[in-house]
């Protein structure tokens, strides 16, 4: 999670937009970290996994703003200069990872729209990360016109124009569009005003639900280790609600698998919080805001290579519902957006017996429609998920060899 911080983090920000614009670049830009860490991303150049990374946004007497470690005079950061910790995600922006996309944008309080100042605008993930944020009601926005090192005066002007005209109508319409250069550290003192300015930290109430989305989950342990040297499982995500302290019982819901064919059922999964870390900091309570790791006594076998992402952990007893069928209210976009960006795509209606994908939180599952009339629908889950009435889902349909969003739903 990099360098150790003066605080938790108290607010996500994602940064969104099309594969190869500088996501990853701004992200270690502003934090030091490299969030490309999955071996087959470095081997593809691309983010699969959401990333993650924290970092501090100080501002000096001056009124310059600087990232931790970046102080204008070269001197180390000073806590009285502080204005707030953040913890980034980095969400991947190839096509066919739409999906992991939309359960990023579920965790974040605001977001960075990434736009490569070299390339046209809108490229297709462009105008479809626009849509998820439009689709997960992340209003805070504020546009990134990276890799102006890379062109001329008058391109990055031109750019500026196909930018304006692309957010013209949308949910980033009046969003500031601003200039950098990620890979040369440009203006990223004026990006972090806008954001200190713009993705204001969400009001939290700390006496709420605690809820937690597990984005991921890991396994500590180097291999070869004696058995009563073995460390439990560590659960990495997104407390949403609520709070956690040490020493907390927790329930992982919908759970593990049990039983076989069609005689299966899921249960939740009890342990307790054995210790927790944010910013690089070990804490005893947590809150809402930034991205969390907890260590519980649970066999590593559980939590290994993600086996928990999508999962939703919780205080015992309050776990949201845990449901194999979801009834929607369902909210179709006028098109979809075509993979090579040339025009519209009517979006048809949802079909009785249609297969489509639903993203809850971090949690992805299929369903089938077994009803569908008067903008409601109901679906029968392959997985079951976690969720309250009310939490949004987006909803995607297989065209061709991808899943391509179509809409989204309000759980009844």
């Amino acid at each position: 999670m990099g360098r150790k911080l003066p605080a938790q983090p108290e607010i996500n920000i994602g940064l969104v937009g099309h594969v190869d614009h500088g996501k990853t670049t701004l992200t270690q830009a502003l934090s030091g970290v490299w969030t490309d860490t999955h071996s087959e991303e470095r081997k593809r150049g691309i983010s699969i996994k959401l990333g993650y990374a924290d970092t501090a946004f100080y501002k000096t007497e001056k009124g310059e703003y600087y990232a931790s470690g970046k102080r204008p005079d070269g001197t180390d950061d000073r806590p009285e200069e502080l204005q707030r910790v953040i913890s980034f995600v980095d969400a991947p922006g190839h096509e066919t990872l739409m999906a992991i996309m939309i359960t990023g944008a579920s965790i974040m309080d605001g977001a960075m729209l990434m736009v490569a100042a070299n390339e046209t605008c809108p490229q297709p993930q462009t105008r479809e990360h626009l849509m998820a944020l439009e689709i997960s009601g992340i209003e805070k926005i504020v546009v990134v016109q990276n890799k102006i090192d890379l062109v001329s005066k008058e391109r990055a002007l031109e750019s500026y124009q196909e930018i304006k005209s692309f957010l013209k109508g949308s949910i980033a319409e009046n969003a500031p569009i601003i200039p950098v250069s990620a890979h040369h550290d440009v203006n990223l003192d004026v990006l972090i005003h806008a954001i200190e300015s713009i993705i204001e930290t969400p009001q939290r109430d700390p006496s709420a639900k605690a809820v937690m989305h597990v984005a991921r989950s890991f396994d500590i342990n180097r291999p070869g280790l004696r058995p009563s040297s073995l460390k439990g499982g560590v659960i990495g995500g997104s407390i949403v609600q609520g709070q956690f302290n040490i020493g907390d019982k927790i329930e992982i819901g919908p759970g593990r698998k049990i039983g076989e064919g069609k005689k299966v059922r899921y249960e939740p999964i009890s342990s307790v919080i054995t210790s927790m870390q944010g910013g690089g900091l070990n804490l005893d309570t947590m809150q809402a805001g930034g991205l969390c790791g907890m260590a519980t006594p649970l066999d590593p076998s559980f939590t290994t290579s993600d086996n928990l992402s999508g999962q939703v952990l919780a205080k015992e007893g309050q776990l949201p519902e845990i449901r194999d069928t979801i009834s929607i209210q369902v909210n179709l976009m006028e098109n979809m957006v075509t993979s090579d960006g040339d025009g519209p795509e009517p979006v048809m209606p949802l079909r009785n017996n249609e297969m489509l994908m639903v993203n809850v939180a971090t949690s992805t599952s299929v369903g089938v429609v077994s009803k569908s009339q008067s903008g409601k629908a109901n679906l029968n889950l392959r997985l079951p998920i976690c969720a309250d009435s009310g939490q949004r889902v987006s909803i995607s349909r297989r065209v061709g060899s991808r899943w391509r969003l179509i809409g989204y739903g309000t759980i009844e």
